[in-house]
């Protein structure tokens, strides 16, 4: 069911730096920088409000889950765009040489729940998907 607006969710994640999260969150994924203080950093995430806290012992993913064939990381964030926002950040990541855990693909290529999928690790190692619907409806379905 698609929803007319959707609520903001807020989510506080582990980094080693705070220099590595602006350059990452800020100037590679583009998402502007809110408040701050010296032990966190807000970001606008395609409008949700993520929080890197510093640290440094409790950054990183350790652990992955076979999901359609990929081992994907079991500890993860990340945001739903739309096809063509996928594609461009999709281009502009491998524009700048992102290692990808899991490359930009269809994930369930004609199933229900047919999306567009990648992964990546932020420069404190936290996994990061983003992903893409061409029917948005499809996002819960069964």
């Amino acid at each position: 069911m698609t929803q007319a607006a959707i609520p903001p969710f807020h989510l506080a994640f582990p980094v080693h730096s705070f220099a590595a999260a602006r350059e990452f969150y800020g100037d590679l994924l583009g998402c502007p920088e809110g408040r701050s203080s010296a032990d966190w950093v807000d970001f606008n995430f395609y409008g949700h409000q993520i929080v890197a806290h510093l640290s440094p012992d409790e950054a990183g993913h350790r652990a992955t889950s076979a999901v359609d064939g990929d081992a994907v990381p079991v500890r993860h964030f990340g945001v739903v765009l739309s096809v063509p926002q996928w594609e461009a950040l999709a281009d502009k990541l491998k524009q700048a040489d992102t290692k990808f855990i899991i490359e930009p693909h269809i994930r369930f290529k004609g199933e229900v729940g047919e999306q567009a999928t990648m992964f990546f690790l932020d420069r404190s190692g936290n996994a990061v998907e983003i992903k893409a619907f061409a029917n948005m409806d499809s996002l819960f379905a069964k």
